[in-house]
């Protein structure tokens, strides 16, 4: 089977999965041709990925989200107006994932929550075996839980699971837990996991890890550790204007994204702090680490992350990055990660199943593209 990939680049998690993946399909004897993308002018695909990647990497201009001046909270009306101003862009970007797809033929394309592969998906209808895999599509089962909060960021969290998964065959949610899904379409599974975590041997050191991809996060924490410099802190951020290993005083170090770096402070940390995405948390239920989740404002999926990963005994969550409450836990909690490694011990069975299963290609168009896709969004907004 051979395989193309298409990749939200929003994030680090959604590479992962698709390096985690790729190793996968690999070693079943399959081959991927080649990975797409997805970036923008503040967002290039990180060197690990490069590097880490065994196949061509090519790159496209995808949708995006957009911060406040804080950069903490995501601008839901100036991600909407910027991205949908940039659409005849994301329509010459479509047909360059054509062109690529018709010289590669593959069997099948894996879209990894990518919104300009979600529109290929329904306005060119490759005829290839068509792929969504993430963890937002674990929405879609009774198991899931919601977010309380504006209706309107519920919607769009909704919506753009429609818009990643426009007539694709197969839905795959990767999960905290394992949980029988209600649907044929989804297909419930453990996170894909980098290779390197198994391999990891965990200790109890003597610090925090905190991962804080917004400066705004990162800022904050420091305004908590001004009262608590006894605590030691180890964080990552993107921030390039600081240098590597920023120190602004005794017992807080700033570290710039590295992943091998970051994976011998997460084997050694007493407890992950960090916002609520999915690959990092399981990487930390994984070496058995107690974690606290920030949710991102306005980010709603990141919400509904956070009481998941709860429900699933990460550990807790908080509204602001204060550590009071997360100390508090690290003093009653109980590391066990028996029932998560189990889990994550199935992982290769099912997602190949899921992968390697027959699809029939219809005759007629798929029920998502048989109305204008504006008509479709004005009902799923109003839904």
């Amino acid at each position: 089977m051979r395989a193309l990939f298409i990749i939200q680049g929003e994030g680090r998690g959604h590479m992962t999965q698709a390096l985690a993946l790729s190793q996968i399909l690999t070693e079943a004897g399959h081959e991927v041709t080649s990975m797409i993308i997805g970036t923008n002018k503040r967002r290039e695909v990180p060197a690990y990925f490069q590097q880490k990647s065994d196949t061509k990497v090519h790159t496209v201009v995808s949708p995006n989200f957009f911060y406040d001046k804080g950069k903490k909270s995501i601008n839901l009306w100036k991600t909407g107006l910027v991205n949908g101003l940039n659409i005849p862009q994301f329509l010459s970007q479509l047909r360059k994932i054509n062109q690529i797809v018709k010289r590669e033929k593959p069997d099948v394309i894996i879209n990894f929550y990518d919104i300009l592969a979600g529109m290929y998906f329904g306005i060119y209808k490759p005829k290839v075996k068509r792929i969504c895999i993430a963890h937002q599509y674990l929405a879609e089962d009774s198991s899931f839980p919601f977010a309380e909060g504006s209706p309107l960021q519920k919607r769009c969290f909704l919506l753009t699971n429609k818009l990643t998964s426009l007539n694709t065959h197969k839905k795959i949610a990767l999960s905290f837990r394992d949980i029988k899904p209600d649907s044929k379409t989804l297909t419930i599974a453990p996170p894909l996991l980098r290779e390197e975590i198994f391999n990891l041997t965990p200790s109890k050191g003597d610090f925090i890890l905190a991962y804080v991809v917004n400066p705004g996060y990162a800022y904050d924490l420091m305004e908590w550790h001004k009262q608590n410099k006894k605590i030691r802190l180890h964080c990552f951020w993107d921030n390039l204007d600081q240098k590597d290993e920023w120190s602004p005083w005794k017992n807080i170090t700033f570290h710039h994204i590295n992943d091998q770096k970051f994976l011998s402070f997460m084997k050694d940390c007493l407890g992950y702090v960090s916002t609520a995405g999915f690959e990092s948390i399981c990487e930390a239920m994984y070496l058995g680490k107690p974690v606290m989740m920030v949710p991102v404002e306005n980010q709603y999926e990141q919400a509904c992350n956070a009481l998941d990963a709860v429900k699933a005994g990460a550990g807790i969550a908080n509204h602001q990055f204060v550590l009071d409450p997360f100390l508090k836990h690290l003093s009653t909690h109980t590391t066990e990660s028996t029932d998560f490694k189990h889990w994550m011990g199935l992982n290769k069975t099912i997602i190949l199943e899921a992968l390697e299963a027959r699809v029939e290609f219809p005759t007629k168009k798929l029920t998502l593209i048989t109305k204008p896709l504006f008509s479709q969004l004005s009902s799923i907004l109003h839904s």
